[in-house]
């Protein structure tokens, strides 16, 4: 058993954040280095645009690993990564071509590994709860970021949707525009992935 902390003793840690700036602070605020986020939303509406922006965000703080479970290394990914020009961040972020949940593991334990992983997605991990609260345990000093399907407005399953409540930064992409519904919140709360889709969507000029 642990120790209990006083107030004090909470309060005196010091967590390291991403020090966003700009549309990123102004939606998400300043969000921890650890954890789990969970990001979902419907398919044409700007998710994977969004991801590819974050990832480019994230590779000014830290190198990012990107789990493709879906598409691997595909022709579909190789355009991908060409339409968001990954290739800026070439030495920041890395491609895994559908690792296994087990392999994926077995690297973030590795010397000197990743400290930021995009998994893609929930669903093709094919894991239940317990199993993801085991894989979030076993790298508590990881950031851990996942994309899911939706079902409506809800992450598609029961297992993603216990994820999504238990997930740090939750956001829900619609409308290209990307909303925090989790514990990190900017003076917006929201990030515009795609100005001329999200005026179109949205009805604003």
């Amino acid at each position: 058993m642990t120790r209990a902390l006083t107030v004090k003793e909470v309060l005196k840690q010091k967590k390291k954040t991403f020090a966003f700036k700009g549309k990123w602070k102004e939606a998400f605020g300043e969000p921890e280095r650890t954890g789990v986020w969970f990001i979902w939303g419907k398919s044409g509406n700007g998710k994977t645009s969004f991801v590819m922006q974050l990832c480019k965000q994230l590779c000014e703080f830290d190198r990012v690993a990107y789990n493709s479970l879906e598409e691997g290394d595909s022709l579909t990914m190789q355009n991908t990564l060409k339409r968001y020009g990954m290739n800026e961040v070439n030495k920041s972020f890395y491609l895994l071509n559908g690792e296994n949940m087990r392999e994926l593991s077995d690297r973030l334990d590795k010397r000197k590994s990743v400290n930021i992983v995009v998994i893609d997605s929930f669903q093709y991990t094919q894991m239940n709860y317990k199993e993801y609260i085991r894989f979030k345990e076993a790298h508590k000093d990881k950031l851990i970021i996942f994309i899911s399907h939706a079902a409506g407005t809800a992450p598609r399953g029961s297992a993603a949707q216990s994820v999504m409540y238990d997930a740090t930064l939750k956001i829900w992409v619609e409308g290209f525009k990307a909303f925090s519904k989790g514990r990190f919140i900017g003076e917006k709360g929201n990030y515009t992935i795609w100005e001329e889709g999200a005026n179109k969507y949205w009805g604003e000029e």
